[in-house]
């Protein structure tokens, strides 16, 4: 690899990549992860909840939860998810000289990797680390489409926003990587529906019987018999004032999304922008669809794409975490596009260019901006 920096940009671009990285999550170990913290307090205490999964996990190794053990779960999945991304990458790419743009666009997105620092403690990264996953391990056989319902259905009930968030693109991972390569027969057809409706049904459970059935103020007691220090006045009051996520119907979540609208679409131009500095890779993604060699592949990537960011467009209008789900939603795309590029192709596409100016400009601009947000830009 060229070690000159004004030839070779890109390796630096790396470097400010990890400074970045490190940078975001000491500066994330200094706030106190209220909703985070609160999610690991949760568990099945009294039945059937949701989003208490990872909470009632964390239960079996002690009545007490610390506040770091929302940095250390968060951090270990950070690492896992980081190292899965690469090694993903090595396999559908490598790493040449002439790759580097694309991983630094990809994993140096403020979509990404750094924004995944800054929501650290939320559930939104166990999906990705599922999708590569998924990306990576064999799909020979039908077990494949079971073991992609099960890690679904797992991630429904870690929180059930994942049946929008990355449940979809675990099913088009599913098809492009299994259905169009092994074929479409009636027993792994059945076996497919049958994994679909479990899918469904599990959400509509956590959804609408997995709200809070005691009182709030038995509810809240429980936790606040889990938190490990007590004294710590700021989560005693959170746990009063966002325990109603647990009693919360969906129609007054629509309702609250709704009134935020006008000011979080005022964000709209900004995520436009930051969607736009990654321009190389939507026509190196573009390129790679149409080079596709079968018309049928083609058009069932397209129905994906369409597929996933409709899923995400109902959650839109459902959850108002705009910075979240917009950079969820690119995610999804980088993913897929490695899925693309496992299909069998009529040419071959050239890369992200390493020496074109602009998008040298948007490698840098990509890689100084630290994260795009969890409600709002920045």
């Amino acid at each position: 690899m060229n070690l000159n920096f004004r030839e070779n940009p890109w390796r630096l671009m790396l470097a400010v990549n990890v400074a970045v990285l490190i940078g975001g999550f000491l500066y994330k170990i200094t706030l106190t992860p209220y909703v985070p913290y609160l999610h690991l307090l949760v568990d099945y205490h009294f039945g059937f909840t949701k989003r208490a999964l990872i909470g009632a996990i964390v239960s079996l190794f002690g009545d007490k939860v610390p506040v770091w053990a929302v940095f250390a779960l968060g951090g270990a999945i950070w690492l896992v998810t980081a190292g899965l991304f690469v090694k993903l990458f090595r396999r559908t790419f490598g790493f040449g000289r002439e790759h580097l743009p694309l991983f630094v666009l990809s994993a140096g997105s403020p979509f990404f990797l750094k924004n995944f620092i800054y929501t650290l403690g939320h559930f939104d990264i166990y999906g990705c680390a599922v999708a590569i996953a998924l990306l990576l391990v064999p799909a020979r056989s039908v077990a494949f489409v079971i073991a992609a319902a099960m890690a679904s259905m797992i991630l429904i009930l870690v929180h059930h926003i994942h049946f929008l968030m990355y449940v979809p693109t675990i099913a088009v991972i599913v098809v492009l990587r299994y259905y169009l390569v092994q074929g479409l027969t009636r027993p792994n057809a059945a076996v497919g529906v049958v994994a679909a409706l479990a899918v469904v049904g599990l959400f509509f459970a956590a959804q609408f019987y997995g709200t809070m059935a005691v009182p709030a103020a038995e509810f809240v007691a429980h936790l606040e018999g889990r938190i490990a220090d007590p004294s710590q006045a700021d989560l005693l009051r959170y746990t009063h004032a966002f325990a109603y996520i647990w009693y919360q119907p969906l129609a007054q979540e629509i309702r609250d999304t709704w009134q935020r609208m006008p000011a979080n679409l005022l964000g709209v131009p900004v995520f436009a922008l930051l969607i736009w500095l990654h321009a190389p890779v939507w026509q190196y993604f573009a390129q790679l669809t149409s080079a596709l060699s079968i018309e049928l592949h083609r058009r069932i990537v397209i129905a994906g794409i369409i597929g996933v960011s409709a899923a995400y467009l109902v959650m839109f209008a459902m959850v108002f975490d705009y910075s979240r789900w917009i950079s969820n939603w690119v995610v999804c795309l980088f993913l897929i596009l490695h899925a693309v590029k496992m299909l069998p192709a009529s040419r071959e596409v050239s890369l992200v260019p390493t020496g074109d100016r602009r998008t040298t400009i948007f490698g840098w601009i990509v890689t100084i901006i630290p994260r795009v947000g969890i409600v709002r830009p920045f």
